[in-house]
C-alpha cells in the first residue's frame, strides 16, 4: 500500500482530519450501550427522574456527535479517496503517454484501460473503506474490551476468544481469496481485450459470419470471470456466516452465564445489555472489516498492476538537461539538409531479422523524397523512426543537424508532421482536430489547409462546416475524407517535414494527381518524405528510395531507376499490369 499512501501524501492535512473523525466517532458509538446501561440500571433501582433526564441528556448529546462525526467524515474520506484516484489516473494516463510503441504493446490498450479505470476505482473505494471501517476497529476493540472487563472479566475474556477465532478465520479465507482476485483483475483485462475486439473489427466478423463464434469467445470470458466471481463470494458467504455464528453464540453464552449473578445480585440487567452491545459492536465492525480485507487481496493487486505501470522505465526517453541540444532557432543547414538518415539499422525487440539494414539518405528543403519497396520491405519502419516511436540499433537520424536522441521528442514532433495510412481522427469537431498542430489557427488558416488537401469543397457542403462534429476515429467520414482532414491537419503549423505514411492510398487517382500538384506548391522551404505503395504517387519525386528487405536496393528519378534498378521495374510492371486489367 505504499503506492496509496505516496499518493495520499499531498492530502496528509485531510487524511489526517478523516482519521481522527472516525476515532471520535467510534468513540461516541462506543459510548451509547454505557449510557444506554446505566439508564436500564437508574430505572431498575428507582433514581429520580432528574437524574434520568440527564442520563438521557448526556446519550444524545453523544449521539448526535458521532452523528456529525460520520457525516463530516464520510464527506472527508469522499473527497480524499477522490482525490487520491483522480492523482492515480493522472500518473497513469501521463505514463502512458511516455510509453514507445512496443512498450505499449507489452501491456496491451485493453489492459492499460482496466489499469486506469477499473484499478483505480478499486483502490478508491478500498481507501474509503479502510479509513472509515478498517482502522477504527483496534481502537473499538480495545475500549469495547475495556469497557467490558470493567462490567465482567470472565466474560470479557470469552469475548477476546471469540474475536481471535474470528480473526483467524479471516486471515485463512484472506489468504485463499488472494489468488482468486488476482486471477479475477486478469480476466477483466482479458474481457476489455475481447470486447475491444468485437467493437472495432464488427465489420470484419460480420463479413466473414463470425458471429456466433465471438459470441461464443465471449461467453467463455465472461463466464469465465462469473465462475471466479462466484468462488469469491462463497468466501463472503462463508465469513457472514461463522460471524453471525460467534455472535449469537456469545450471546447466548452472556444471557446463560448473566443469569444467576442477577438472582444473587452479583450483575444488572443494564451491565448485560452493554456487553452484549460491545460484542454485537465489536464483532459487527470486525464481520465489515472481514469482507474489507477480503477484499485486499484484490486492492493490493489493482496496486501492484498500477505501479508496474509506474514503475516501467520506457525504452525512449528524452536526454538528461545538460544533454539536451535546445532546437530554439535551429533550422535546415546550410545544404538545405532537414532529416538525414545516417547508416542506420533497426530490428525490433521480438524479431531475428534486422527491419532495416545499414539505410542511409537525406531530406532537404523544398525537395521531395520518396520511399517505395513491396510489402515488409520496412517503410512504414523509417517513419516511426523518424518520429522516434523506436529507436535506432544503430547508426543515428538527425534533424537540422542534431541527433533525434539528443533533442526533446516535443521538439521533434514540432518540426516534424506525421501522416499515417490509416487516418485517426478524434471526437469533437472537425475544427478541434485540423487545430490539433496549431491552437491559435484562425479560420483562414484551416481553409488553405483544406483547400491543398483537397478537402474544401466536401467540407464546405457540411450544414455546420468547420463546426460539424466528429464521431470517435472521424468514422463519421468516408476513408478518403478522413485521409484527406489527415493531411490538411498536418499542414497546419510550422513543422520543416511532413511523412506522408502511404496516406494517399484511399484517394483516387484524380484527387492523387490534385492533392501531389497542390502539395508542391504549397511546400515552399519544407522537407517532404512519401512513402507510398503506388509508383504514380512518388514518380514526380525529387528522389525515390526502393527499398527490399530493409535494404536500399535503388535511388533516383523515376527515370533513372527504371535504367538501373531491376526491383523498381517489377514493380512498376506489376502495377501496370494490373492498371491494365
Amino acid at each position: 500500500m505504499r503506492l496509496v499512501l505516496r499518493y495520499m501524501k499531498p492530502y496528509w492535512k485531510l487524511a489526517t482530519v478523516t482519521v481522527l473523525l472516525s476515532f471520535v466517532e467510534s468513540l461516541a458509538t462506543l459510548l451509547v450501550p454505557t449510557f444506554v446501561a446505566q439508564l436500564i440500571n437508574e430505572g431498575a433501582v428507582g433514581r429520580s427522574f432528574r437524574a434520568m433526564v440527564s442520563t438521557c441528556v448526556n446519550m444524545a448529546a453523544v449521539a448526535l456527535l458521532a452523528s456529525a462525526c460520520a457525516i463530516t467524515g464520510g464527506w472527508c474520506v469522499a473527497k480524499l479517496s477522490s482525490h487520491v484516484a483522480k492523482d492515480l489516473r493522472d500518473a497513469v494516463y501521463e505514463k502512458s503517454l511516455d510509453l514507445s510503441m512496443f512498450d505499449f504493446r507489452s501491456f496491451g490498450t485493453a489492459s492499460m484501460t482496466t489499469r486506469t479505470l477499473n484499478d483505480v476505482n478499486i483502490i478508491q473505494v478500498m481507501i474509503t473503506n479502510a479509513v472509515m471501517v478498517i482502522m477504527p476497529v483496534p481502537f473499538i476493540f480495545a475500549i469495547s474490551l475495556v469497557l467490558a472487563f470493567r462490567a465482567s472479566v470472565p466474560l470479557a475474556w470469552c469475548l477476546v476468544g471469540v474475536i481471535v477465532l474470528v480473526i483467524i478465520i479471516a486471515a485463512f479465507i484472506m489468504k485463499s481469496a488472494a489468488p482468486l482476485f488476482r486471477k479475477l483483475q486478469k480476466l477483466l483485462d482479458r474481457i476489455g481485450a475481447v470486447l475491444l475486439e468485437n467493437m472495432t473489427g464488427a465489420r470484419v466478423i460480420r463479413a466473414f459470419g463470425q458471429e456466433a463464434f465471438e459470441r461464443d469467445r465471449m461467453d467463455r470470458t465472461f463466464r469465465d470471470y462469473a465462475d471466479t466471481a462466484i468462488r469469491g463470494n462463497r468466501l463472503f458467504a462463508n465469513l457472514d456466516g461463522l460471524s453471525y455464528l460467534m455472535i449469537n453464540l456469545f450471546v447466548c453464552v452472556v444471557y446463560w452465564a448473566a443469569g444467576p449473578l442477577i438472582s444473587v445480585r452479583q450483575f444488572s440487567i443494564g451491565d448485560i445489555y452493554a456487553i452484549v452491545e460491545y460484542a454485537v459492536m465489536c464483532l459487527f465492525y470486525l464481520m465489515m472489516a472481514q469482507m474489507l480485507i477480503v477484499m485486499l487481496p484484490r486492492s493490493l493487486e489493482c496496486c501492484r498492476r498500477i505501479r508496474e505501470v509506474l514503475d516501467f522505465t520506457p525504452s525512449i526517453q528524452d536526454p538528461d538537461v545538460e544533454d539536451t541540444v535546445p532546437m530554439a532557432g535551429r533550422g535546415p543547414l546550410d545544404d538545405g539538409e532537414v532529416l538525414a538518415f545516417n547508416d542506420v539499422t533497426f530490428r525490433f525487440a521480438d524479431a531475428e531479422e534486422d527491419a532495416l539494414s545499414h539505410v542511409s539518405f537525406t531530406c532537404r528543403t523544398g525537395k521531395t523524397t520518396a520511399i517505395i519497396g513491396g510489402t515488409g520491405a520496412g517503410k512504414s519502419t523509417i517513419a516511426m523512426l523518424v518520429m522516434r516511436f523506436h529507436e535506432a540499433n544503430w547508426g543515428s537520424i538527425t534533424l537540422d543537424g542534431v541527433d533525434v536522441r539528443r533533442m526533446t521528442q516535443r521538439d521533434l514532433r514540432e518540426r516534424v508532421a506525421l501522416v499515417q495510412q490509416r487516418a485517426w481522427l478524434l471526437s469533437g469537431t472537425l475544427a478541434d482536430n485540423l487545430r490539433m498542430r496549431d491552437e491559435d489557427a484562425d479560420e483562414q488558416q484551416i481553409r488553405h489547409a483544406l483547400q491543398v488537401a483537397q478537402a474544401e469543397e466536401f467540407v464546405s457542403k457540411l450544414p455546420d462546416g468547420l463546426r460539424s462534429p466528429m464521431a470517435e476515429g472521424g468514422m463519421n467520414f468516408s476513408g478518403g475524407q478522413r485521409q484527406r482532414l489527415s493531411i490538411a491537419r498536418s499542414l497546419m503549423g510550422e513543422s520543416q517535414l511532413i511523412v506522408f505514411d502511404d496516406s494517399f492510398s484511399a484517394l483516387d487517382f484524380a484527387t492523387d494527381a490534385a492533392l501531389r500538384h497542390a502539395l508542391q506548391e504549397d511546400m515552399g522551404d519544407r522537407a517532404v518524405l512519401i512513402i507510398a505503395q503506388r509508383v504514380n504517387t512518388i514518380r514526380h519525386a525529387d528522389e525515390i528510395l526502393v527499398l527490399s528487405q530493409g535494404r536500399i536496393v535503388g535511388r533516383g528519378t523515376h527515370e533513372t531507376l527504371m535504367r538501373e534498378c531491376d526491383v523498381y521495374r517489377e514493380i512498376v510492371a506489376s502495377q501496370t499490369q494490373q492498371d491494365n486489367e
